[in-house]
């Protein structure tokens, strides 16, 4: 029996006598069937333009030269939420979903914008 992980990073890898192997792309066929293509119904919580299904945090953080924490700090979530988003395990959704797209096109308007303090009313 053929043994598989899949890696954080999107890859399948072979697992024997507690090391892992690359599966090649002869073996990956095999191992997996061909997914149905994804159409933007598919995928509700990824940014619209964005291929795949998770959109690309971690690019949008290291574009902008920031670590997890400082990039946490600036959108005013826990960085827990950043590492899950990184990961996979959990998927933007609603505003914060809209303030990554926007990040993604001006990074430095959107840091500039979150920086002022709100005026009171």
């Amino acid at each position: 029996m053929q043994r598989l992980r899949l890696k954080a990073d999107g890859r399948i890898v072979e697992l024997r006598d507690g090391q892992e192997f690359p599966l090649s792309p002869e073996m990956l066929a095999l191992a997996m069937p061909e997914p149905a293509p994804a159409t933007p119904s598919a995928l509700p919580d990824a940014i619209p333009g964005e291929t795949g299904s998770l959109p690309a945090v971690r690019d949008l953080r290291r574009r902008a030269q920031l670590t997890q924490i400082e990039f946490a700090a600036r959108l005013g979530v826990p960085v827990e939420t950043i590492r899950n988003w990184e990961q996979g395990k959990r998927v933007p959704r609603g505003p914060a979903r809209a303030l990554l797209a926007v990040i993604a096109h001006s990074p430095e308007t959107v840091f500039a914008a979150l920086a002022t303090e709100p005026e009171p009313a």
